[in-house]
């Protein structure tokens, strides 16, 4: 944030020292009128995206959004990127552009270092910005449950650039198999492992199983990618534990005729470059891929609150943090049961909920009125496995097959961000459904530089 020295003029700011060391310096925004309340919000993703939206306008709050990424992503999406469905620029949109006729709203590139919560200020490698309102949206990443080494073997999917790894792994395991003559080693690189059966879990298994059995069908000549094997692992006693048991039953069935292998009560022990360890069996695989478990952002340590067991953070009914009435959670990061003893699930709608509603009492505060409890409203879960096959739950009502197909594909268009990205998006998807192909297999390198 703010390291072309050509912002500067923009601030007015104090230095300062600590063990001589030169401390992030604290920096006033010069667009903050008198009387008008500064509120800080860290994360673009669902949930600080529509608490900006919905305080976006108001003249009594000026609104800055702090992202160490310039743009918003449709997370439930990401996995049609790594399998080369969707392109990267259909599924995300620069921050900035949907706040431009915002006169209240700044977006600042930057990582969030630290919040103090007693001081109000949080911290950049640069700079501190002082707030009146904070909303912590800064979302949860990955768990490898203390094996941390496994994410060099395992990647997980939560950002575009793991998606695009994810990618250039999955279509260079092809490549490579077409080039293998070592029959191990070919059978290694045809068997992709995907650990953890959720939702992430069960697409990303469904659409390696479709991209193998029809997108490449035809194009490769020493090897049949059908001959793919697609192993699906899961520590619990099903897939889509957080579905009824019964719409968990059809989706195993739906993947196993997809042609994965599903495996529950199968705990993974061991990971490496040549495969997986698990149940007590080895699976050779050069291809692993991880949606097992989620933790909280480190940054929720330096909040001054006691985190639960996965890292997130507990907030009273009003979504503000115990004992900093002026600190907001909002989204995957937030702890909260609800009746029953059920927590607020990690799902899009919930951290659209909670980032409206910490707006909302953030208005009511700036404008003496009385906060309000936030209410989760339930809109269903889905789960989508291959062409034609999905599964989802509204209410009391079960869908299945096709016509849960057809409402998962109408609700994410719905959801996505931008008219552009939606007409993509949906292109894609008919070309895909009409041709079995997929425009987006494209395997880009980790190294930018090029040897002439």
């Amino acid at each position: 944030m703010h390291e072309d020295p050509r912002l500067a003029p923009a601030w007015s700011s104090t230095t300062s020292t600590t063990a001589g060391r030169v401390a992030p310096i604290f920096v006033e925004n010069p667009h903050v009128r008198p009387g008008q309340k500064e509120v800080i919000v860290i994360g673009g993703g669902f949930a600080g995206l529509n608490a900006a939206k919905a305080l976006a306008g108001h003249d009594e709050v000026h609104v800055t959004i702090v992202d160490q990424r310039n743009h918003h992503l449709f997370q439930p999406l990401l996995y049609q990127v790594a399998t080369a469905g969707l392109s990267p620029a259909d599924i995300a949109v620069p921050i900035r552009s949907i706040f431009r006729s915002s006169r209240n709203v700044a977006v600042h590139l930057a990582q969030v270092t630290a919040v103090d919560v007693a001081k109000k200020w949080i911290a950049t490698e640069k700079v501190r910005l002082r707030f009146d309102y904070l909303i912590l949206a800064c979302g949860v990443r990955h768990s490898y449950f203390g094996h941390s080494e496994w994410e060099t073997y395992a990647p997980g999917l939560k950002t575009l650039e793991q998606a695009v790894e994810m990618r250039r792994r999955l279509l260079t395991a092809f490549e490579l198999a077409e080039n293998e003559l070592d029959p191990g080693v070919l059978q290694a690189l045809l068997t992709f492992v995907v650990v953890g059966a959720g939702p992430t879990g069960v697409e990303l298994a469904g659409a390696i199983a479709d991209i193998s059995r029809t997108v490449l069908l035809k194009d490769f000549r020493r090897i049949d990618p059908q001959r793919a094997r697609i192993i699906l692992l899961e520590a619990g006693p099903r897939v889509l534990a957080a579905f009824p048991p019964e719409l968990s039953t059809r989706a195993e069935r739906d993947l196993t005729q997809l042609g994965v292998e599903v495996r529950t009560g199968t705990a993974v022990t061991a990971i490496d470059a040549d495969g997986v360890e698990a149940g007590g069996e080895r699976i050779a695989a050069r291809t692993v891929f991880w949606s097992a478990g989620v933790q909280g952002a480190s940054l929720a340590a330096s909040v001054g609150v006691t985190l639960d067991r996965a890292g997130r953070i507990p907030v009273l009914p009003d979504l503000s943090l115990p004992g900093a009435a002026d600190v907001f959670a909002a989204g995957d990061i937030v702890h909260l049961e609800l009746s029953g003893g059920v927590l607020l699930p990690g799902l899009a709608p919930a951290a659209i909920q909670t980032g409206r509603a910490a707006a909302r009492n953030i208005l009511a505060s700036v404008n003496g009125r009385p906060r309000t409890p936030f209410r989760y409203r339930d809109k269903g879960v889905m789960a989508t496995i291959g062409k034609h096959k999905a599964i989802g739950r509204t209410g009391r009502l079960n869908l299945t097959g096709y016509v849960a197909w057809l409402a998962w594909l109408f609700v994410h268009l719905v959801y996505l961000i931008g008219f552009k990205n939606r007409v993509s998006v949906l292109a894609q998807w008919v070309w895909s459904y009409l041709f079995s192909k997929r425009g987006a297999r494209l395997i880009t390198a980790r190294e930018w530089r090029l040897d002439a």
